[in-house]
């Protein structure tokens, strides 16, 4: 699977914004592996949960991956014609998700932001 794996991240290191995982597994199919489509799923899973990823569902709902920037918590700005993706912070999100969880009684508060809009090229 290790093989595999590194495929797969190195056709999510060759785009600029997030992948579906038919598109990776087109363009894996398309240079000439044999990989499955449950291989790549798969790998994605793991790349994923060792935070190698990004990982993030778009307006419709699909999830879309693309290899993680930096090793800290952050959101993502993208655009919606493009994909186009910026790593941002957000200190007060991150205060308010802390303050909720609180209030009701919970720990251990974990989140994802995405915000989407159409970038200054479209």
């Amino acid at each position: 699977m290790t093989g595999r794996r590194d495929d797969v991240r190195r056709e999510l290191s060759s785009a600029e914004g997030f992948r579906s995982a038919q598109d990776i597994y087109a363009g894996l199919r398309s240079a000439g592996s044999k990989i499955g489509l449950t291989t790549v799923y798969r790998a994605l899973q793991v790349l994923s949960d060792s935070g190698e990823v990004d990982v993030l569902r778009t307006d419709d709902g699909e999830a879309v991956y693309r290899v993680c920037r930096t090793g800290e918590h952050h959101h993502h700005l993208v655009c919606r014609v493009c994909g186009r993706t910026v790593e941002i912070e957000g200190p007060a999100v991150e205060s308010w998700a802390d303050a909720v969880g609180a209030e009701h009684g919970f720990r251990d508060i974990t989140h994802t932001v995405e915000v989407f809009g159409t970038c200054s090229k479209h």
